[in-house]
């Protein structure tokens, strides 16, 4: 009789057992393994030419974003630098590992110089050349003349950390009152990127070697965070750029295309609110509506770029004649008004006048193909009987007007409410018992 083949089911008390321990353990190795430099630095290159390329079309859609320029060429140069770093897998010379320390120290401070320019500050080249400079010959010196891995790396560390620490103190500084959302996103990468850099410096202090050419998994590790972070960053760019454009838009709904100043929308906002500040206040303010006169007769005669030109030149000249926080706006084709907050009628007066001036004198002035400018203005004041309806003060400001030209134009008047009718003397009514 053959014996029989008894299959018994594994209760876990035998040599055959898997403990989770051992699978925790087979996992990590495996992680490990798949955690290695040269897959992360493939992926580094990916990503900056990734982002590289989404700035590229930033660039050619918005060639007056001059800051994408330069965080463009971060990118690339990032990626470039990254790529000459593998080569290093395949050769001994330490050749390609200073390119491409080159390369990434080029990138942080052609980072910082796109946040210089993107803020409207003056690039400091000459210091980051000097800086990039003395990165780069200390990680040469310490690696060929003097082999030190721990000031190598320090060299290397301030060539990145330095320009990323003059980039944080713009983005972290107040603009129109305020850090923008993407603003507060890239300085919250570049301390945390700085404070990986802290902690690789103390790292190698201590006798660790987080460099490139030891391939550690403290290394890979930090190789994996700086990606993120370096993904992050520009993504907090990206922010930046939006907001500055959304503003840039909602800037363009409120100005004039051809005189650049306010349009007829922005003079209903700012009128709302020094109605509603000066019924707080009981604080007046004051309101001119200017009218160019004969203006149809210039666009008729000289045609319509000659009229444009006029505005604009209009436009330049009694600017010159308003004070600071007074506001300019451009309401129909050739009207304007101007709003003069904290103002009295008085001085609403005086104002239209300096005006009224500088275009009296300016036309005096023209001679042979020029276009003289004459102009009729009319000034209101608030009062508690316009309260927060900027239409009264309009109205007002427009019958002021009317007054002027009825005049014969190339005048100003003022609004002056008729005084309240005096009341009739009645008779006490008389009372019956």
């Amino acid at each position: 009789m053959q014996p029989r083949m008894i299959l018994r089911k594994n209760t876990g008390t035998g040599h055959g057992r898997i403990s989770a321990r051992d699978r925790g353990r087979d996992a990590a190795r495996a992680a490990c393994v798949m955690l290695n430099v040269p897959t992360l630095w493939t992926v580094f290159v990916v990503n900056f030419l990734a982002l590289g390329l989404i700035w590229a079309y930033i660039t050619r859609s918005y060639p007056k974003f001059e800051a994408a320029r330069y965080w463009t060429a971060s990118a690339f140069i990032g990626a470039a630098g990254t790529m000459a770093a593998l080569v290093r897998l395949f050769v001994s010379s330490p050749v390609p590992l200073l390119l491409g320390s080159a390369g990434i120290i080029a990138a942080s401070c052609l980072a910082t110089i796109g946040i210089q320019r993107f803020y409207g500050r003056p690039v400091s080249w000459i210091f980051m050349a000097v800086t990039g400079t003395l990165s780069i010959g200390g990680s040469v010196f310490f690696m060929i003349v003097f082999d030190h891995m721990q000031l190598r790396m320090l060299s290397y560390t301030l060539g990145q950390a330095v320009p990323l620490l003059l980039a944080l103190r713009l983005l972290l500084s107040p603009q129109d009152g305020r850090v923008s959302p993407g603003a507060w996103l890239s300085s919250i990468v570049i301390i945390t990127m700085i404070a990986i850099f802290a902690a690789r410096t103390v790292g190698n202090s201590l006798g660790g070697d987080f460099s490139a050419v030891a391939g550690s998994q403290g290394h890979a590790v930090m190789v994996l965070g700086l990606l993120f972070l370096s993904m992050t960053l520009n993504f907090g760019f990206l922010l930046m750029a939006m907001d500055r454009l959304r503003n840039e838009v909602a800037d363009l709904a409120l100005l004039d295309d051809l005189t650049g100043v306010a349009n007829r929308r922005h003079l209903l906002q700012r009128l709302s609110e020094e109605c509603a500040r000066s019924e707080r206040s009981s604080e007046p303010f004051s309101l001119l509506v200017i009218d160019l006169d004969g203006f149809k007769a210039v666009n008729d005669t000289h045609g319509h770029a000659a009229g444009d030109a006029c505005l604009q030149h209009f436009t330049l000249m009694a600017q010159t004649r308003l004070r600071p926080g007074d506001m300019l706006a451009r309401t129909g084709g050739d009207e304007f008004c101007v709003v003069l907050p904290s103002s009295s009628l008085r001085e609403g007066a005086l104002i239209a006048r300096r005006v009224l001036e500088a275009c009296r004198q300016d036309a005096a002035g023209c001679s042979g193909n020029d276009i003289p400018i004459a102009i009729s203005i009319g000034v209101a004041e608030w009062d508690r009987g316009i309260g927060q309806f900027p239409d009264r003060l309009i109205a007002h400001a427009d019958h002021a007007l009317y007054a002027a030209k009825k005049n014969g134009k190339n005048d100003f008047a003022v609004y002056e409410p008729a005084p309240p009718l005096s009341p009739e003397p009645v008779e006490a009514a008389r009372k019956f018992a």
